[in-house]
């Protein structure tokens, strides 16, 4: 039942144009791998890969980093207010993200922004997610770890850098790979903010291939495939770092 679908997108993929709408469709392929070549060649398809690298690249290492040093502060540093704040920040979870849209497009008509690169990636720069994740396991750390690092003359950023976050690989895997996939999924907001087909991602690239004066389903199938392997790839190289990500970081208070 999992696989189905994909087995699926893959027959289609290399289905004919008259094949895809037979009435008793064919349960086997039919090679014409022609189609992706006519894929490549129909939009600017290696644009909108080159597009979908960058803006999801930077999204995670953004998010990462924004992760990192947050949730270090509100599991290892005390200041006031910390779980307001903390809890400030889990209440920006509970918000959809579709109560969203307006606002943070009329903030970036304000500064200038649309169809750029920083639209696409500037508002999804910190994760509620991500903070939480980094929170739990900087929690599960010893507290000896911290105090036999002060006794060297380490600080918190010297703690954070030469200990904790080497120690935090498994949630920083998890986080990364999860906003990747995000990232490289997006399609409802580049579509809002971008006008240009340049600056345009994967997930909008597609939507060509299906249009008002018609549908080319093979070809849609191609390229939905050529987007999936990838991430595939990826989470079958980093599923036990993705898996011991989530185990590590326990429940803690």
């Amino acid at each position: 039942l999992f696989l189905f679908p994909f087995y699926w997108m893959f027959v289609t993929s290399l289905n004919s144009a008259d094949g895809v709408f037979e009435l008793h469709p064919s349960l086997l392929p039919r090679w014409h791998f022609e189609n992706f070549g006519e894929v490549v060649v129909r939009v600017q398809w290696i644009r909108y890969v080159v597009n979908t690298v960058f803006v999801a690249g930077s999204t995670t290492v953004l998010v990462v980093v924004t992760s990192v040093l947050a949730g270090y502060a509100f599991a290892n540093m005390s200041f006031r207010g910390r779980a307001l704040l903390f809890a400030g920040v889990l209440a920006v979870y509970m918000v959809p993200t579709e109560v969203t849209l307006v606002p943070n497009f009329i903030t970036l008509k304000g500064l200038g922004w649309l169809d750029t690169y920083q639209a696409q990636i500037v508002p999804f720069a910190a994760s509620v997610f991500g903070i939480f994740l980094m929170r739990q396991f900087f929690l599960t750390l010893p507290r000896d770890l911290w105090e036999a690092a002060q006794l060297d003359g380490c600080g918190h950023l010297a703690f954070l850098r030469l200990i904790a976050l080497p120690l935090a690989r498994p949630a920083v895997v998890t986080i990364a790979i999860f906003h990747f996939v995000l990232g490289w999924n997006a399609f409802l907001w580049p579509l809002i903010v971008t006008n240009s087909e340049a600056l345009r991602p994967l997930q909008v690239g597609l939507s060509y291939f299906s249009a008002g004066e018609g549908t080319h389903p093979e070809l849609l199938a191609a390229g939905g495939l050529m987007t999936t392997v990838p991430v595939l790839v990826i989470f079958f190289f980093a599923q036990k770092q993705l898996v011991g990500g989530i185990a590590a970081t326990g429940i803690r208070g």
